[in-house]
């Protein structure tokens, strides 16, 4: 089975890596992805100030393309680096791809099909339920991608953790 675990950062790496052991099976493939959105004004910004954040090799003459492309690429790496960390430490390998752009939801959809995932994994960042749900990147994946959708909330437990005796 093939995986995509998309996260903004905010998904806890211990139940994602669980959950990915228990659906991913023999020869099945994990990708860990996130999108970012670079600010319009973002280019502007580093240009007119002597600050750059993204390396201490900032060319003043490097192109729009290449800047924005580390900028994605750092910040990318940032927010995967928990989950392909805890997937490596589990024996899972992984391979992380960062999506520059503005909706995120559109962007791991494309992406899953992409891919030809079998299962995309998220974690819910706000109560699923509510009438603004329909308007969450989490419910956006789930109606657009056409792909099964494992949707953690904040603070799932740890399925390795759980005691058998509460087990149905």
């Amino acid at each position: 089975m093939d995986v995509l675990i998309a996260t903004t950062g905010v998904l806890s790496p211990g139940p994602a890596v669980e959950f990915t052991r228990h659906l991913l099976g023999e020869g099945g493939r994990v990708t860990v992805t996130t999108v970012i959105e670079v600010p319009r004004g973002f280019l502007d910004t580093l240009r007119s100030e002597g600050w750059h954040p993204l390396t201490e090799e900032f060319e003043t003459d490097d192109s729009d393309d290449a800047i924005m492309q580390r900028y994605v690429e750092e910040r990318g790496k940032r927010l995967t680096d928990p989950i392909c960390s805890a997937l490596r430490s589990a024996g899972v390998e992984s391979n992380a791809i960062f999506r520059e752009g503005g909706d995120a939801a559109l962007a791991i959809s494309q992406l899953a099909e992409e891919l030809e995932v079998d299962v995309v994994l998220l974690g819910a960042t706000r109560q699923i339920f509510d009438q603004s749900a329909w308007e969450s990147v989490s419910a956006r994946v789930m109606i657009e991608s056409g792909r099964p959708v494992l949707v953690l909330p904040p603070g799932a437990p740890d399925p390795s953790e759980q005691d058998p005796q509460d087990e149905p």
